[in-house]
């Protein structure tokens, strides 16, 4: 289903138009802009000739091409655009460009397939795991929303969340010197626990069958694409000497999430969501998991969990849940298959409902379904724009706030990463997600730097490690800097700018009254010098420049400056 600019679009013009938003809203393009009330026009120069467009600038300056004006220009004729012309006339590195190129093509092929094989169908009744894997727009603003390289049609098909196919997973016995693992209990009630008795007994007596100390040796799941990617790797040194084992495909069956590498368990739904790396390039990344995060991440969910159980504002006025990582096992942690396998663990959202309440991730509210309607419509309709919009900014924004000012800890809070629960669509409380490389502190900035976990002991990567290589930061404005880029920027950024579309919302008034109402809540509970420390209101902020860092070569400088929307012009 589309976003607001799509609603009569194909793959072709979306990549397209994401492609030269982030190519004006990251300056790396020479743009002229000229404006005529709320309509503007973007046109740059490169050596191939000119391309032209317009649309409008929202939140934050994030800019919204109409993406039937993409034109190119050459000796004064101008026609539609390509997205060669749009590609070439990005400049950078030309290896790097043709990397994006084909990360690029790999979107429109796999859109296209999805376009022409699955059937759109309504969406807003759908229980969670159903719906988040039914989230197929993938990232709002990144032109490579789709890639996933490595993929081919045959996988989109078996193992693409669209097209909601389950599978069982693949798994391995690997011996004990290979392995790190972070279990809450022993192996036998882990497994039983996690698995059920008669699959984890399947797994256990083809252990056995391999003889002498096999029965030592540590179970791994695996997602299938996963073992297939993994052939010819340092693995099938493993599986030659005897160091691991194949056992095969097994136990539940599992569909995947719209992150694709995170699954949920079709057979047993309460049970755990599995998160499981894939050697696939997806958006920005590649879709391994770090490997020094595996094992930390239960104690980090721990962390947090104590920290809001500790403040009553966070249980009782603006509740929030974490969903947490309370597992996980990695091979060969400092080696050359580090990250690749590996599994952690989380807890499922719907085991922790409470009866009358459903859940939905929170990027579904930015998106348009089949009908031609937001996915929010009804609600909108039910409990009135104003009213919505205001719980939503209180059940939303400001546990995610208040974790940051009072408590010192920045998440990264995207549209995935969050869960909005809600009755009949009146938002409740929020979940959060997805924790064990993605949260941020800096020491001295802690309200409570006695919680925080001794990271030295978990892992030897972390005892010499500089500030801002993992979790802990160097400077407060750093953890401000994530929490506007994940929270407002690329994520409810989307929300007010569908809004505007749908609903006529004024964004910069509705911004700007976000930022009073954070300003009033730092003054009634005294965090004024907090927030100052961190930089929330300053007129202009760094946020992330997710197209030039495909641009650029590793290392370099990847973010550019905005206007704040929480600042009143």
């Amino acid at each position: 289903m589309p976003l607001p600019l799509d609603l009569h679009g194909t793959p072709a013009r979306r990549v397209m138009r994401q492609l030269a938003e982030a190519l004006v809203y990251e300056g790396l393009v020479e743009c002229a802009v000229s404006r005529r009330g709320e309509k503007y026009r973007f046109e740059w120069s490169y050596d191939g000739g000119a391309i032209r467009c317009e649309g409008h600038v929202g939140a934050f300056g994030r800019v919204r091409i109409v993406p039937e004006t993409i034109e190119h220009g050459c000796g004064g004729q101008w026609r539609p655009a390509t997205l060669d012309d749009l590609l070439a006339s990005a400049g950078g590195c030309p290896q790097r460009r043709a990397e994006l190129a084909f990360e690029l093509d790999r979107t429109l092929d796999l859109s296209a397939w999805n376009d022409g094989n699955l059937s759109p169908r309504p969406r807003r009744d759908l229980p969670f795991a159903e719906l988040d894997s039914a989230m197929d727009e993938g990232h709002p603003y990144h032109p490579c929303f789709k890639a996933r390289t490595g993929f081919d049609h045959h996988d989109q098909a078996a193992y693409g969340p669209e097209a909601r196919n389950s599978f069982q997973l693949a798994w391995l016995a690997i011996a004990p010197e290979r392995l790190h693992s972070a279990l809450p209990s022993d192996e036998q009630p882990f497994w039983t626990q996690e698995l059920g008795a008669e699959t984890y007994s399947i797994l256990n007596e083809r252990r056995t069958r391999l003889g002498g100390d096999a029965g030592r040796f540590g179970l791994m799941p695996l997602h299938p694409w996963q073992w297939r990617a993994l052939q010819g790797s340092a693995l099938a040194g493993w599986l030659a000497e005897g160091s691991a084992v194949y056992l095969g495909e097994v136990g539940d069956r599992y569909t995947a999430s719209q992150s694709v590498r995170t699954l949920f368990n079709r057979d047993h739904p309460q049970r755990a969501n599995l998160k499981l790396p894939m050697n696939l390039v997806n958006s920005s990344a590649m879709r391994i998991i770090e490997p020094h995060s595996v094992c930390s991440a239960p104690t980090i969910s721990r962390w947090l969990k104590e920290i809001v159980a500790s403040d009553r504002l966070l249980e009782e006025r603006y509740p929030l849940a974490i969903l947490g990582e309370y597992a996980g096992t990695v091979a060969d942690r400092d080696g050359p298959l580090a990250g690749q396998i590996a599994a952690i663990w989380r807890e499922d959202v719907t085991a922790g409902l409470k009866p009358g309440e459903s859940a939905a991730p929170l990027n579904a509210l930015m998106a348009v379904e089949s009908d031609g309607r937001p996915f929010i419509a009804d609600w909108i309709e039910r409990y009135g724009l104003d009213a919505w919009l205001s719980r939503l900014v209180d059940r939303v924004v400001m546990p995610v706030c208040h974790l940051l000012v009072a408590h010192g800890i920045a998440t990264e809070s995207h549209g995935q990463n969050l869960i909005l629960i809600h009755r009949d669509g009146w938002p409740a409380r929020l979940a959060m997600r997805d924790f064990h490389d993605s949260v941020e502190y800096v020491p001295s900035f802690l309200r409570d730097p006695h919680r925080v976990p001794d990271f030295a002991t978990l892992n030897p990567a972390y005892r010499d490690a500089a500030p801002n290589q993992y979790y802990w930061m160097e400077s407060a404005p750093l953890l401000g800097e994530l929490f506007l880029d994940a929270l407002f920027v690329y994520n409810l950024a989307e929300i007010s700018h569908l809004l505007h579309r749908c609903y006529g919302l004024d964004e910069a008034v509705f911004w700007s009254d976000v930022g009073r109402r954070l300003q009033s809540h730092f003054q009634q509970f005294g965090l004024t010098r907090r927030e100052a420390e961190l930089g929330l209101f300053q007129p202009r902020i760094r946020t992330e420049s997710l197209l030039r860092r495909k641009l650029s070569r590793p290392g370099a400088e990847c973010a550019h400056e905005i206007p704040n929307s929480l600042v009143a012009a």
